[in-house]
């Protein structure tokens, strides 16, 4: 059987990897090999960078607005593409077909959002103490940027990355998981194919210890953005250190839902369903613990049992209408396994699903979990599966301070028909993102970031487009 090998993005160019290192991609619903990307090294990390640093003075010196056409073209591009790389993101994610659609598509409105704010991004004036004198606030582009990827959502995070960057006159090295690069290398097809001037965008496929780490230190580099763990925002803190490079961390989060006693439980039960199944609960902002308020905790029970015996999984490559696939690997089935099987040996209750499928893949069974207490583990360490622990609370002020207490803070939601509640909770909890009688899912003119361990910085709409600039303060005296 042939096997299908992919190329590294340098300099405008698929470049000839010249080792016998290569990785195995596999996809996690047939555990079948698709194709075997290049290991890459320092060294080839460090010729990414080499050609965005050289490419950048002359991609800054375009028009905004010119730069703005490129990020047009590319998501024109991508939208011709989009039954290819839906069916990419199928089978190296396990994504069903609807997400996955619909992250191509999202991926090409957000470049065209992005897109827009050439033109309107901008500085300030600033009035002066003295007389005869302008106080200028230039934003002006940082220089060389390097985008670090996680797998759950390989495309968009691309764009997510990169078009802020572009934009603002940035140039950028982008790498993917090794668990999830076929996508981006379709991007980068596409980017050649438009003729996006060499050393714009380069991509570098690899290990993060290795190529991370390379890209992470190197000196030339102004700002690293990494959506990933808690493990990985530290390592890559760690590596930029020394040349007190700019970072942006997108990392973990343990999303609290809050029902209260008001709430439209059926509204509540569909929000926090989707929110916790949603790409197999391999999601940073998924619905992560329940807090259900006494007096209607049976009745909320007795839906969310009758909507999770509805979630329909199986391979998304041969079934079109389903709720989730597999998980992403081996490792990632026996993490959520063995944090099930600690919560049981503490107390709680599997009251439905609970196991791994005895099939091919990596699917676990969509689970509930009753009987849990606070102070568990399962209420603390992010799941990352379709797996939901569930508990009670009395009063608005307890389950605040239950919410809260987690070393996450990415996003939280509640679920109330009491204005008075739901604006109390939105003051109290601590937080970036917090959704009100709805779904846990961002929009791209919002800002996605998180407090406390779940990161630095952010990502979208203005204050996402700021990161990838820095200011120039002029104070011109005149006679």
């Amino acid at each position: 059987m042939t096997i299908i090998r992919k190329s590294m993005y340098i300099n405008g160019k698929f470049i000839a990897h010249d080792s016998d290192k290569w990785i195995d991609v596999f996809n996690p619903a047939t555990e079948q090999r698709l194709a075997q990307i290049p290991e890459g090294t320092a060294e080839e990390a460090e010729a990414a960078i080499k050609a965005a640093k050289a490419a950048q003075p002359a991609w800054e010196a375009l028009p905004a607005v010119e730069r703005g056409v490129w990020l047009h073209k590319i998501a024109s591009a991508v939208r011709a593409r989009e039954a290819e790389l839906t069916q990419t993101i199928i089978a190296e994610g396990g994504k069903t077909h609807g997400l996955a659609q619909t992250e191509v598509l999202f991926t090409a409105d957000y470049l065209d959002y992005m897109a827009e704010w050439a033109r309107r991004y901008e500085g300030e004036i600033v009035q002066s103490d003295r007389p005869n004198e302008h106080i200028f606030v230039f934003k002006k582009a940082i220089g060389v940027t390097v985008g670090i990827l996680p797998w759950n959502f390989p495309f968009f995070l691309i764009a997510r990355k990169a078009a802020p960057a572009l934009i603002t006159g940035n140039t950028i090295v982008i790498k993917p998981s090794e668990l999830t690069p076929l996508s981006a290398i379709i991007f980068t097809e596409i980017l050649h194919e438009i003729g996006l001037p060499k050393g714009v965008f380069n991509l570098v496929t690899g290990y993060g210890p290795v190529v991370g780490q390379a890209l992470a230190s190197h000196e030339d580099v102004g700002m690293i953005s990494l959506t990933g763990s808690l493990t990985a925002g530290v390592q890559t803190l760690l590596a930029s250190a020394p040349n007190v490079t700019k970072v942006s961390l997108e990392l973990g989060g343990k999303a609290p839902a809050i029902v209260m006693a008001d709430a439209d439980l059926d509204l509540a039960v569909k929000a926090i369903v989707s929110s916790r199944v949603i790409n197999t609960g391999q999601v940073c902002n998924c619905a992560e613990r329940v807090y259900v308020q006494q007096g209607v905790y049976d009745a909320f029970m007795s839906k969310l049992l009758v909507a999770f015996k509805q979630v329909k999984f199986g391979d998304p490559s041969q079934q079109r209408e389903l709720d989730m696939g597999p998980l992403i690997s081996e490792a990632a089935l026996q993490r959520v396994e063995e944090k099930v099987a600690k919560a049981v040996s503490e107390g709680a209750q599997v009251v439905f699903g609970g196991k791994r499928e005895q099939r091919t893949g990596y699917f676990f069974q969509p689970t509930v979990l009753s009987h849990v207490r606070q102070e568990m583990a399962i209420m603390h360490e992010e799941i990352f599966g379709p797996v939901l622990p569930i508990t009670t609370f009395d009063t608005l002020d307890e389950v605040i301070g239950m919410a809260n207490d987690s070393d996450y803070g990415l996003t939280s939601s509640i679920f109330t028909q009491n204005i008075n509640v739901a604006m109390s909770a939105i003051k109290h909890l601590k937080f970036g993102e917090t959704y009100v009688n709805r779904e846990n899912f961002e929009a791209m003119q919002g800002f996605h970031a998180g407090w406390r361990k779940s990161g630095i910085g952010g990502a979208d709409g203005r204050h996402g487009l700021e990161e990838y600039l820095q200011t120039h303060v002029v104070y011109m005296q005149y006679q």
